[in-house]
């Protein structure tokens, strides 16, 4: 349009004046137009590279670096391995000094107050028994491996809703290309329904109607484009993403899978894969070394202790430097941790039976997965091969009979309800596929269906 608007002006200006007018503003036209054509393309160029289209892997790595949930819950696994430096630290020695003789009166009118003074410098250490330290690091690691399982399973979880979030875009596309095809094809008919109307050859109530109905097809569109904005809304917040709508969009195949495995193929991977089941097993684990240090917890620690003293007998006048040492052994009469040991020991019970519920809750989850996957297979089957075609069949054949006089106005209307509704059924189809495949790829603990 830019480039038509300068050639005419270049044209009206030739008519109006001199040759060497005209020339000059035939110049300055053509480097106008010039130059608004490569700003035009400079301009649709920049539009096509800020926007970037992401695939499933893409958008996958993008979470995974990008999450804050993930990665707060991620410092939560480095705070577990910074209390392994506690765990095996050894308790700190006790360093005392004590100063004792000093006169503190005359005596038989002596006074003396610091010839007698000595000073004793002292050392002490716990010492711990029963490997107490080594099982305190031993159950650190543990609750280590356990943060680490379910930092996996909140990954886990996280990925399902953002599979959800990228299929709902897909769907959201496809469901939104097929609005405007529908439309676009609505407005095929309407042309040439005007077209017969100028003729003669149709009532005016006939192309009202026909006018009508194409209501609903914009609609369709507006709906499609509404939900496409709120998916990738969605997909931008679990990004953490603050990038224009307008310039972010996902790819992907858009279909099913018509192989599917084995129930039991599922429930085999599921126990050796899910996260969730796995952190349950090292609970029991974990609970077993607590007990063990709980039982060496009741143990006695003995106190290593160790002096030197300066002037220390006023009795012998050579003994001017001693040292000394001593064990302080406490007597555990009546606290010998019993209240730890038997907690310990109904904690191994409890994990236990909480593993056999977590490993029940997963056959549960790949059954429950398996079941809608298979279910939504045998709707998408005979669309696939019957219905999607039948549909188009039908409606081209409603249509030649009705431009033709063969069949009535109703008769196309609903041809193209039936059209529309089959196509659409299975998009959406489609779409509740590719959701319980997500579905059952988190009851599995990874991507067992693509």
């Amino acid at each position: 349009m830019t480039f038509m608007i300068a050639f005419l002006d270049c044209t009206t200006s030739v008519e109006k004046g001199t040759a060497q007018i005209a020339k000059m503003g035939a110049s300055v036209c053509l480097r106008v137009t010039s130059a608004l054509f490569v700003a035009l393309l400079a301009s649709g160029h920049l539009a096509i590279a800020q926007q970037q289209s992401y695939t499933w892997p893409q958008i996958r790595d993008k979470f995974e670096n990008t999450n804050p949930t993930l990665q707060a819950d991620s410092l939560n696994v480095q705070e577990s391995k910074a209390q392994e430096i506690t765990a095996f630290l050894r308790p700190n020695p006790d360093l005392g000094l004590s100063v004792d003789g000093t006169q503190i009166a005359p005596n038989r009118g002596v006074w003396q107050p610091f010839s007698g003074t000595f000073e004793t410098p002292s050392v002490s250490q716990l010492i711990e028994r029963r490997h107490k330290r080594h099982l305190r690091l031993e159950s650190a690691k543990k609750g280590t491996v356990i943060a680490e399982s379910n930092h996996t399973d909140l990954e886990r979880t996280l990925l399902f809703n953002l599979r959800n979030a990228f299929v709902s875009a897909l769907q959201s596309k496809a469901v939104l290309q097929l609005a405007k095809d529908n439309l676009a094809y609505w407005d095929h008919i309407l042309e040439i329904s005007r077209t017969r109307f100028q003729a003669g050859d149709m009532a005016q109530i006939d192309l009202d109607r026909l006018e009508l109905q194409r209501v609903q097809y914009e609609s369709d569109v507006q709906t499609a484009e509404v939900n496409l904005r709120t998916a990738k809304i969605q997909l931008l917040t679990l990004l953490n993403d603050r990038s224009p709508i307008e310039e972010f969009d996902v790819t992907g195949t858009y279909d099913f899978n018509d192989q599917l495995q084995s129930p039991d193929e599922f429930r085999k991977i599921a126990l050796d894969t899910r996260p969730d089941l796995r952190a349950a097993i090292q609970a029991v684990d974990k609970a077993q070394t607590d007990h063990k240090l709980a039982i060496a917890n009741g143990s006695t620690d003995p106190t290593l202790s160790g002096w030197y003293t300066h002037n220390s007998s006023t009795n012998n006048p050579f003994a001017i430097n001693t040292i000394g040492v001593s064990v302080n052994i406490p007597l555990r009469i009546f606290d010998r941790n019993q209240g730890e040991k038997l907690r310990t020991q109904l904690d191994i019970k409890r994990s236990e039976k909480l593993r056999e519920a977590a490993e029940a809750q997963v056959l549960s989850d790949v059954d429950s997965g398996y079941a809608t996957v298979d279910s939504t297979l045998i709707l998408l089957r005979p669309y696939k091969a019957k219905y999607l075609d039948m549909s188009v069949r039908v409606r081209d054949t409603v249509l030649f009979s009705y431009q033709h006089g063969g069949a009535s106005l109703l008769d196309f209307l609903n041809a193209e309800s039936d059209y529309r509704s089959v196509q659409l059924n299975y998009v959406n189809l489609v779409g509740s596929y590719l959701t319980a495949a997500a579905q059952l790829n988190m009851a599995v603990g990874q991507e067992v269906i693509q």
